[in-house]
């Protein structure tokens, strides 16, 4: 079964299925190996762990589609690829739209934000008309080959305009073709209530850690209707927790002894990236002199 039907029939389940996201391929093998249904490819993550920036839309659709290559061909998994704006106007979208999918999205989110955009938890963000973003969606729809391929229209709307015209803008992506809609940032688990209730449409999530939006958990969130629940950056914010505590004992004591019941093991490491898939490879090909 292709990626594409494979997520469209775990998003039809409306089983708030965990999505964690993943910035690289590492996080996307340890993601695989713990049996998780599907991936999400991070923007935030991307921008974060690879550019060294913060998520105000600095990344390009380029270093988006690397991105989505090198897990794609890492792990079996469908992915769910985060295209922020989708990188400019209608056209932009069509062009990013092919792009993703010729790496292997299974998915594509969009949103409606001003390019360029910001974290759906920071403040001072600004949306596009609706009518704009339909269009988008529109451009969207017609560029994917696989009609399977999940459009996700994710809108910004309750910082700038409050949740009913949030609620009213999924409901206009939905005609306009999209797939799934996706109300980013509710802080109440009223407003949360009101969008499982009143969109009927698949729904995404977004649960960031230190963020807006309350973590309600799997069994709420399936009693709401909701299909897909996004830990976005769970990955990265325990690797940079880690990695900051780790090497800061490194630099005091010149030494890991003391922390090495904090480090995953040479053989661990190795089997995450599959080192004896590649022995076999090399075993294989190996030219007998």
């Amino acid at each position: 079964m292709r990626n594409t039907t494979r997520l469209k029939l775990i998003m039809a389940r409306r089983t708030a299925v965990t999505a964690p996201g993943a910035a690289n391929a590492l996080f996307a093998r340890v993601i695989e190996d713990l049996g998780f249904e599907c991936v999400y490819v991070t923007g935030a993550g991307i921008a974060n762990m690879q550019l060294g920036m913060p998520d105000i839309g600095l990344t390009s659709a380029t270093e988006i589609a690397n991105a989505v290559s090198a897990i794609s061909d890492a792990v079996s998994l469908p992915l769910i690829v985060d295209a922020d704006t989708g990188f400019g106007n209608a056209l932009n979208v069509y062009r990013s739209v092919l792009q993703f999918e010729r790496a292997g999205a299974a998915a594509i989110q969009l949103e409606d934000q001003v390019f360029p955009k910001k974290c759906g938890h920071f403040a001072g963000k600004e949306v596009i008309p609706c009518a704009e973003m339909v269009q988008k969606i529109k451009a969207a729809v017609d560029a994917r080959h696989d009609s399977d391929l999940q459009i996700i229209a994710r809108t910004d709307a309750i910082a700038v305009e409050g949740i009913d015209r949030a609620i009213d803008r999924a409901h206009a992506f939905i005609e306009a073709g999209a797939d799934a809609t996706f109300v980013e940032a509710p802080t109440t688990i009223a407003e949360m209530e009101r969008i499982g209730r009143e969109i009927t449409s698949p729904q995404v999530a977004n649960i960031v850690f230190g963020g807006k939006t309350p973590d309600l958990g799997q069994r709420h969130l399936t009693e709401l209707g909701f299909s897909i629940v996004l830990y976005a950056n769970a990955a990265l914010q325990a690797a940079l927790k880690a990695s900051r505590e780790v090497l800061s004992v490194l630099k005091d004591e010149r030494s890991l002894v003391s922390v090495a019941d904090r480090l995953a093991s040479f053989d661990e490491r190795q089997r995450v990236v599959a080192k004896g898939t590649w022995d076999k490879r090399e075993a294989r090909y190996h030219v007998v002199s």
